[in-house]
């Protein structure tokens, strides 16, 4: 079956669409993206851009290549074919901040036409510890603030960034088989969460990243000096020791380091509104109704974190908004 035009699409192909539809007519720009996942993110990013003059439109580069996280093939695909009215975005991933050091990371931090999350992915911004006591409140409906995550976030991100910078290190010198993230997911892992264990938990991190660096440090004795330029070039690039949970793998985060959290927290906050309600309940049969009532309104976790958009404070994603504007407002003038 032949493909179809669609299929190829090409910033040109837009443009000459774009005359063609007249002067008055919006501009349509498409938007390519890595994966289904991806589409509500950038949808909801990209709206607050459109206005009479254009419109966005989200979609992955094919409908016949279903392969997900697959950025290396985006970028080939369209490395041809973006331009003013074709654009891709792309999770940051370690390519940010690897600055141009291998050709995939170039292309994500200079071309015009890409843009990303400069947080390590999507699922980074949706875990903004300012927004957690929020997605608490929505998957529960009960505003008693028990855990503060943003001092969590804080604590474990100071835990592990020394060692966050050596993993960025091993991969600007191009021997990350060394030190592959997985091996730095393996020495961040945080173990069961519980209300009683959660700052115990950071002090054994802070212990287990102490004796991961005094190892590399013993390997690599000749690294000091080039380990201290990659700590200033990242701090300069947005990575301060309160905030590096945003830069490492988005889904070891939000697996393994929110989801646990906010589940124990999201559990005693439903216990404690039943409590209540059982409390509270003049007879049985109202009990009955209101514990079914509320019961039926209680979230699922993980979908109401997908769905969580209260990350426009954060850094990162301000900065995304402010290089979509530069390239929207040079394409206004001419």
């Amino acid at each position: 079956m032949g493909k179809r035009l669609k299929d190829n699409l090409s910033s040109a192909y837009l443009d000459a669409a774009n005359r063609l539809n007249g002067r008055n007519a919006r501009k349509r720009i498409v938007a390519y993206v890595e994966s289904y996942d991806d589409i509500f993110f950038w949808r909801t990013v990209l709206s607050g851009f459109e206005n009479e003059l254009r419109y966005f439109e989200v979609m992955l580069p094919s409908r016949h290549t279903l392969t997900k996280g697959k950025r290396s093939v985006l970028m080939n695909l369209l490395s041809e074919n973006v331009g003013e009215s074709m654009i891709a975005c792309v999770d940051a991933d370690y390519d940010y901040l690897l600055q141009g050091v291998t050709e995939l990371s170039r292309t994500v931090n200079h071309s015009p036409y890409v843009f990303h999350t400069y947080a390590y992915a999507i699922e980074n911004l949706q875990c903004y510890a300012g927004s957690l006591h929020d997605v608490s409140v929505a998957v529960t409906l009960n505003d008693h603030k028990i855990f503060d995550f943003e001092e969590y976030l804080r604590l474990y991100s100071e835990a592990i960034f020394p060692l966050f910078v050596w993993n960025i290190w091993f991969y600007r010198k191009g021997i990350y088989g060394k030190f592959t993230i997985t091996d730095f997911n393996r020495v961040i892992e945080m173990g069961n969460f519980t209300f009683q264990t959660a700052y115990q938990n950071i002090e054994k991190l802070h212990r287990k990243v102490t004796r991961k660096i005094r190892q590399l440090q013993q390997e690599y004795p000749d690294a000091k000096e080039s380990y201290l330029a990659v700590k200033k070039d990242v701090k300069q690039l947005g990575v301060t020791p309160a905030t590096t949970y945003l830069y490492i793998q988005g889904h070891h985060l939000f697996d393994n380091v929110i989801v646990p959290a906010l589940k124990k927290v999201c559990d005693k906050l439903v216990r404690d509104r039943e409590q209540e309600i059982y409390h509270n309940a003049q007879h049985i049969v109202q009990q009955r109704n209101e514990l079914s009532s509320y019961n039926h309104s209680v979230e699922g976790i993980i979908p109401m974190l997908r769905r969580n958009v209260a990350y426009t404070n954060c850094e990162p994603y301000l900065r995304l908004k402010a290089d979509l504007k530069g390239f929207l407002d040079g394409n206004n003038e001419e």
